[in-house]
């Protein structure tokens, strides 16, 4: 099962647990994240999260998956989509993933990883990476994809496109996120921040306007 399949077939008491699930890993850390504490603090019994999530690294991995589930993805049905439109989904793409990495619960999640990175038994990295960056790499891929389609941006790898797109968004603020550089971690700076990354996108893959209009007929 992929993890945006995970994601889509929560119930909404699975993700009412989940939730509490991360706000333990928050406040606690890694040791109070526990079958029994989630158990006792989701008010539902160790055998329904057995039966949910498995073990405790499929309860972390249904965890990443629903917090990596916040960021909006795009599926491309094949409609028509104005460059206004397209803007509008990049932009908000760019935001969901900023105020997704700057959250109390992803720093909580990625500090832990980094803090495991040294460990040969921890996977945590390896979920964060399965579970949430490629949930998260895959929608916005669809999402150029359908800009290419709609002869709003040109390119020639999605790959390479997607990540000078999220270096344009992300730069360096994860890592001064992670190292406790709570001031730019205003909702109205990553919309200020989604909007600017944008901007310099299209500056560097946009069709032009009379390139997408096609050339003219001049009148006799």
């Amino acid at each position: 099962m992929s993890d945006d399949q995970r994601a889509k077939e929560f119930t909404p008491r699975q993700h009412d647990v989940l939730e509490c699930a991360l706000s333990l890993l928050v406040a606690g850390g890694e040791r109070v994240l526990t079958t029994a504490r989630v158990a006792r603090t989701a008010n539902c019994s160790k055998e329904s999260l057995y039966r949910w999530f498995g073990d405790r690294e499929g309860l972390l991995a249904a965890m990443i998956a629903h917090q990596a589930s916040k960021v909006r993805t795009f599926s491309d049905n094949g409609a028509p989509m104005d460059r206004v439109q397209f803007r509008a989904q990049l932009v908000g793409f760019a935001h969901d993933l900023l105020q997704v990495l700057g959250g109390d619960v992803s720093l909580a999640l990625n500090r832990l990883a980094i803090g495991q990175a040294s460990r040969e038994e921890s996977r945590l990295g390896q979920l964060l990476v399965e579970q949430g960056r490629r949930r998260i790499d895959e929608g916005a891929a669809a999402l150029l994809e359908a800009g290419r389609r709609c002869q709003h941006i040109e390119f020639t790898d999605v790959d390479e496109t997607y990540r000078t797109l999220y270096g344009l968004v992300v730069r360096d603020l994860h890592v001064r996120m992670l190292l406790g550089e709570d001031e730019i971690r205003k909702p109205k700076n990553f919309g200020e921040m989604a909007e600017r990354a944008v901007d310099q996108f299209f500056a560097l893959y946009g069709v032009q306007e009379k390139k997408r209009m096609g050339p003219r007929v001049r009148a006799v």
